[in-house]
């Protein structure tokens, strides 16, 4: 899976800095792999990064396979909830350590291939914020598709976004963007208020394919009754703040009416949008 290094990675002179992070719950059969990925398409990029896995009060051997994974990566950093947060509960942590410039996370599960970081991360260019995945097929059961396109299709419509694929937990983010946003939400909700938060503020996406494969580990935390209600509640409480309320946050250094303009959210196959 991926790219060659010597395809995509020329030299790492002036390139900004990179945190990658991983949110885990239960992930020991994967978080390995991703680790060892991450570390080596960061020092491809650049000589000052960092990598941070977040475990969310995990029961099964993620820990301890985390703290031997530390005695081999020293850039690795880990983050110990003794305590389940939940998905945004753990992004809220990542998002907080990060300390360079870019912040990249996608899931612990696996579901996707950090190797085709390589291939967002000369997209983020001037005039871009955020790179934000979209997956070319998803590789679900059939039930978790439909249920995946209606949801998609609903908040679509309840929120307006302009993003392709806002479930889509692949993203690469300039860090300076959470000087402007709070993120409050510790369900899955998150991903909502992360993006409709970032597109209010007025800050640049581009959307990018990537590829969603099948989970080889583990099972989906997201669907019981207890959890669809209490993110059904959490997504009304978001509508309602954001769309009805219109309790937008406003991009730093911008007049108000330079953050109310519409921000361009392209499709990236090969060449960036034209830019105002």
């Amino acid at each position: 899976m991926g790219q060659r290094a010597d395809e995509t990675v020329g030299s790492r002179a002036g390139r900004p800095t990179l945190s990658v992070f991983f949110p885990c719950y239960n992930d020991a059969g994967t978080i390995g792999s991703l680790v060892t990925a991450a570390d080596t398409v960061a020092a491809e990029w650049t000589d000052d990064y960092e990598i941070i896995v977040v475990d969310d009060g995990s029961t099964d051997s993620s820990r301890e396979l985390l703290q031997e994974l530390q005695r081999k990566y020293d850039r690795l950093r880990l983050i110990f909830h003794e305590r389940n947060r939940g998905y945004g509960g753990a992004l809220q942590s990542g998002f907080k350590a990060a300390t360079k410039d870019l912040v990249f996370y996608t899931d612990g599960d696996g579901q996707y291939d950090v190797f085709e970081l390589r291939k967002l991360l000369p997209v983020m260019q001037d005039g871009v914020d955020i790179v934000n995945g979209y997956k070319i097929a998803r590789s679900d059961p059939w039930y978790r598709i439909v249920i995946g396109t209606t949801y998609l299709w609903l908040m679509r419509l309840l929120f307006n976004f302009h993003v392709r694929d806002v479930d889509c937990d692949f993203r690469l983010i300039r860090r300076r963007v959470f000087d402007t946003i709070e993120l409050r939400h510790r369900s899955g909700v998150i991903c909502l208020e992360l993006v409709k938060k970032l597109e209010l503020a007025g800050y640049r996406f581009v959307d990018f394919p990537v590829h969603h494969y099948h989970r080889t580990y583990g099972t989906s935390q997201f669907f019981n009754v207890r959890r669809l209600v209490r993110t059904g509640f959490g997504i009304l409480g978001l509508w309602w703040d954001l769309m009805v309320r219109r309790n937008s946050p406003r991009r730093v250094g911008y007049p108000e009416e330079e953050a109310q303009r519409p921000h361009w959210a392209a499709s990236a196959s090969g060449s960036l949008p034209e830019q105002e």
